[in-house]
C-alpha cells in the first residue's frame, strides 16, 4: 500500500502541518479498517466506488455529521488522486463523488465592546504571565493571525523598526503584517518580563511558559476561553473566533475584501468571504436607520 508515501508527499512536498498529515492518515486508516472488517479486503489501492459508498453509509449510521464525513472522503479522494499522479492507478474511484450537503457554519464574532472589556477593563497580573496573556489577546485581535502562527512566532520575526511582524502561515507561506503602536508597547512590556526569566530553553520563540519552554495549542485555547468567559456569554470562545472578529471588525469599518484577504494570509477571496455575513448585517442596520424611507 502507498499510504506512507502519500503522507510523506503531503508533509515534504505540500508542506502540510504534522496535525493535518495525521488527520489524513487517520481518515485513510478508518477506511482501511472498514474494508478489512466488513469485506475482508486488506488492499485499498484499487477499489470500486460502491465500496466507498458503503463506507459513507456506515459513517452516516454512526451519526457523524456531514461535515465530518466530507472531510474523511476528501482525504480518501486526495489519496487516490496521488495514486493516479504516480501512475499506480488509472482512474480515481471518487472522481465523480459529490460532497454531502452541509449547512453554512456561521461563527459569531466578539463585539468591539467585548474586545475592549477584555483588553481595557480586565486587570491582568503585573508579572510575566499577565504581560504574555495580554499581548497574546491583543496580537490575535490586531493582526488576525492563526493560533499556530502565534505559537511558532520567532524573536527574529518581530521588527520594531518597521512596525511589522513576519508570519509563517499554511504551506510555509510568509506574509508581513503591520503592528499597531499599542501592540508594540505590549511587546516591549512582555520582552522585559521575558528577559527576567531564570531559564529560557526555547530562546528563538517569542511566546514562552514560565519554565522557558515554548507555549502550546491547548494553553492558548484555555487562555482565550478563560479571559473571554468573564465578559462574554457566547458559547464558542476560541483563538479562531478572535481571528474571525479581526476580519469582521475591519470589514465593518470599510476595509476592502482584498486587503483583509492579504492580512489573513488567505490564498483566495472565497476563504475570506465567509467573514462577510457580519458585515452585511452591519450594512443592513445602517441602511435601516439611515435611509429616508426606513421610517415609512
Amino acid at each position: 500500500m502507498s499510504v506512507p508515501s502519500f503522507l510523506s508527499y503531503l508533509s515534504l512536498e505540500k508542506n502540510y502541518s504534522e496535525h493535518t498529515v495525521q488527520a489524513y492518515g487517520s481518515d485513510i486508516h478508518s477506511f482501511c479498517l472498514f474494508c478489512s472488517q466488513e469485506y475482508g479486503i486488506t488492499e485499498i489501492d484499487s477499489v470500486a466506488y460502491g465500496l466507498v459508498r458503503s463506507w459513507i453509509v456506515s459513517l452516516v449510521d454512526q451519526r457523524l455529521s456531514n461535515r465530518s464525513i466530507n472531510r474523511k472522503i476528501a482525504s480518501l479522494k486526495a489519496y487516490y488522486k496521488f495514486l493516479q499522479r504516480i501512475g499506480a492507478i488509472e482512474a480515481n474511484p471518487l472522481a465523480k463523488h459529490k460532497a454531502l450537503k452541509t449547512s453554512k457554519k456561521i461563527e459569531i464574532p466578539f463585539s468591539p465592546q467585548e474586545m475592549e472589556a477584555v483588553l481595557l477593563e480586565i486587570p491582568f497580573e503585573e508579572d510575566f504571565e499577565g504581560a504574555r496573556d495580554k499581548l497574546i489577546i491583543d496580537l490575535l485581535y490586531t493582526t488576525g493571525i492563526r493560533r499556530a502562527e502565534l505559537i511558532h512566532m520567532k524573536m527574529t520575526d518581530v521588527d520594531f523598526a518597521n512596525q511589522t511582524v513576519r508570519v509563517l502561515g499554511k504551506r510555509n507561506k510568509e506574509r508581513i503584517v503591520p503592528l499597531l503602536a499599542a501592540t508594540q508597547n505590549l511587546f516591549s512590556k512582555y520582552f522585559k518580563e521575558r528577559n527576567s526569566l531564570e531559564i529560557i530553553n526555547d530562546k528563538e520563540y517569542v511566546f514562552l511558559l514560565k519554565s522557558g519552554n515554548k507555549i502550546y495549542e491547548t494553553l492558548v485555547y484555555r487562555l482565550i476561553n478563560n479571559y473571554f468567559s468573564r465578559v462574554s456569554s457566547k458559547v464558542k470562545k476560541s483563538p479562531h473566533i478572535i481571528r474571525h472578529t479581526f476580519a469582521t471588525h475591519l470589514l465593518n469599518k470599510g476595509a476592502d475584501l482584498n486587503s483583509v484577504k492579504e492580512l489573513l494570509g488567505h490564498s483566495s477571496l472565497a476563504s475570506t468571504q465567509v467573514y462577510t455575513h457580519n458585515s452585511i448585517a452591519e450594512l443592513k442596520k445602517i441602511h435601516a436607520t439611515s435611509h429616508p424611507r426606513s421610517k415609512k
